[in-house]
């Protein structure tokens, strides 16, 4: 028996947060990003869609194709409670869950649903179950590989389910224009029409032949499209071990994208996201590593060890893009990621310490925190440490 992967894709994630935050924004265009020369949108409704807005759009054309589009800024911290309450609600399901983005999973139900009769109306009611207990949309694509089943949760949106067996590709995946192909990127597919490639099904034809031009323009990766349209690839769910090693995130473009902007926020979404798992976990990393993949799915990663480990969010962050500036910089990316490796428990540390230096450091730590409340209080950045200062000072 082969596999039965499932994919499970909120629905405009960002938007339906807002919205279960604010209802009057139900049934409205609503992008969410940033305004000005700058920003981007990272998501918007489906009725902004009508209008032609879409991910990654410049905000300002988002609003000259959309007048009375309402914009949100990003709200990463609030978004990622929906996030876990999402992931916690596929793991009743399934302890075989592998987290592939904020709104996005991988399951393997193979076992799940090896008694049930109607597999559609089962899933049909994960979904009525997920919007009843977190008010979230989401769809579902079920297939024997990760790719079939992430292109049976894109083919209908919103709330829709669909199954792609391997008997089912050719009358489902292959009437799609080419640009609904998943790993074809918004640069490639102007190429591949180019040579006449307008459906999925001209792409395979292509690859079966091994087209000249085909190759030329998709390299090595023609082989892996080959191998998940004959109904072949991925099929393992790998879901996070009990004591985690380390912990890291990557999330996927809704298009390539080159623009620091947007790549900085998605950084920043994912250091928030290891930064709260790290601390959930009571660990501390000292390396921060970084994963690159580009539109030809090459994955290329680099890495830096700090002085002394951390769980900040914010010092994850800059760490992270100071890699991707350094290393990266201009490069049009499909996916990025994000890990906190070397883990240790805090007590670790306090064990290697002697008792005079675990002292200090205990006295320390309160009196920062201490400031830290202080500050808070007064709602400016007055008070710190002398040793804070003399560092300043010195420098």
């Amino acid at each position: 028996m082969r596999k039965v992967i499932v994919h499970i894709d909120l629905n405009a994630f960002f938007v339906r947060c807002e919205e279960i935050k604010n209802p009057s924004l139900v049934g409205k265009a609503v992008a969410i990003g940033h305004e000005g020369r700058c920003g981007i949108v990272s998501t918007c409704s489906y009725e902004a869609r009508k209008y032609g807005v879409n991910s990654g759009m410049p905000m300002y054309k988002a609003k000259q194709l959309c007048p009375n589009l309402i914009i949100k800024p990003v709200d990463f911290a609030y978004y990622h409670t929906f996030s876990e309450l999402f992931v916690k609600h596929i793991k009743k399901i399934t302890p075989k869950v592998e987290v592939a983005s904020i709104d996005e999973v991988y399951a393997d139900f193979t076992d799940v649903i090896r008694e049930v009769k109607d597999v559609e109306k089962y899933l049909k009611t994960i979904q009525e179950d997920l919007f009843k207990q977190t008010k979230l949309k989401c769809s579902i694509g079920v297939g024997p590989t990760k790719f079939l089943a992430k292109m049976g949760s894109d083919y209908k949106k919103p709330m829709g389910v669909t199954i792609i067996r391997k008997r089912d590709i050719s009358a489902i995946l292959f009437p799609l224009s080419i640009d609904k192909m998943f790993g074809v990127g918004k640069k490639t597919c102007p190429r591949l029409e180019n040579i006449g490639v307008k459906t999925i099904g001209d792409l395979y034809e292509k690859l079966m032949n091994e087209d000249f031009d085909t190759m030329n323009i998709l390299g090595k990766f023609a082989y892996v499209l080959k191998d998940w349209l004959s109904g072949n690839g991925d099929d393992l769910v790998v879901s996070s071990p009990d004591d985690p090693k380390s912990i890291g995130n990557s999330s996927t473009f809704p298009h390539d994208t080159s623009s620091i902007d947007e790549i900085s926020i998605m950084f920043k979404n994912l250091a928030y996201e290891v930064s709260n798992r790290a601390k959930k976990e009571n660990k501390l990393g000292s390396t921060i590593q970084i994963v690159v993949k580009d539109p030809l799915f090459t994955t290329r990663n680099k890495s830096i060890t700090l002085k002394e480990p951390t769980n900040d969010s914010q010092l994850i962050f800059q760490t992270a893009i100071k890699l991707f500036e350094k290393n990266f910089a201009n490069k049009t990316v499909r996916l990025v990621g994000l890990t906190l490796q070397n883990l240790i428990d805090p007590r670790e540390i306090a064990v290697q310490m002697t008792f005079f230096d675990y002292e200090k450091y205990e006295e320390e730590s309160k009196t920062k925190l201490l400031i830290n409340e202080l500050n808070r209080k007064l709602k400016k950045p007055l008070l710190k440490r002398a040793s804070e200062v003399e560092k300043n000072v010195n420098k």
